[in-house]
């Protein structure tokens, strides 16, 4: 069977896709691994706090050790007084997960997979954009499902890519920076004919092999 895209706005017709890529069953613990990874690797990994012996505070007794009739205390900088240290406090660090790339690839075979069997794939003529115009890109999306949408182009179509970046809701991305999040995130999948080439040619299997004797 076949798989496609049909064209949105005025434009009739379909793009072919390829079966491989977009006909993959999905892999739910597969995509989440990769999804997680993703995730992780854009945190900044930056937040930090001070422990008890980083807080600029002296360090003698609030009060001598005996006499006073209170309980014996140490340093203001303990983590349970106000203006102490943080115990066990987030510190600067890397988030990063590492996802093979085999698996990342079969990761955004089954997510692109899923949005054709969803019929949630729609393709886009971006040589129909002579100049950015936002009226003619919602158009373009409105009785094209509902929810949020990715929009997916390859260098030299900008003049669509200003065109849909300022709707709500739609999030514009380049073929080759598309991830497994952004993919299986959106509702709706949009894409020119070259960007589904792009992201075929990236989420393709390696080709095997042949081992000579």
């Amino acid at each position: 069977m076949a798989i496609s895209a049909d064209y949105l706005g005025s434009k009739s017709g379909s793009v072919d896709l390829d079966e491989a890529v977009f006909g993959d069953s999905f892999h739910e613990p597969l995509v989440h691994r990769a999804v997680m990874a993703e995730l992780n690797a854009r945190r900044r990994g930056t937040a930090s706090t001070l422990s008890r012996g980083e807080v600029a505070m002296t360090g003698a007794k609030a009060w001598r050790q005996k006499g006073t009739g209170r309980a014996r205390v140490g340093a203001l900088s303990a983590p349970q007084r106000t203006g102490g240290g943080i115990a066990f406090g987030p510190k600067p660090r890397s988030y990063t997960v590492k996802v093979n790339r085999k698996e990342r690839r079969r990761a955004l075979r089954a997510a692109l997979s899923l949005h054709a069997e969803r019929g949630s794939l729609g393709a886009l003529d971006a040589s129909a954009f002579d100049a950015p115009a936002t009226k003619q890109a919602a158009e373009t999306l409105s009785g094209f499902g509902k929810g949020r949408a990715l929009v997916v182009l390859v260098e030299g179509e900008e003049n669509a890519a200003l065109s849909f970046r300022n709707i709500d809701g739609v999030h514009v991305l380049r073929a080759g920076d598309v991830g497994v999040a952004d993919v299986i995130g959106a509702a709706r999948l949009v894409a020119s004919p070259d960007a589904f080439e792009v992201l075929a040619k990236v989420a393709a299997a390696p080709a095997k092999r042949e081992v000579t004797a």
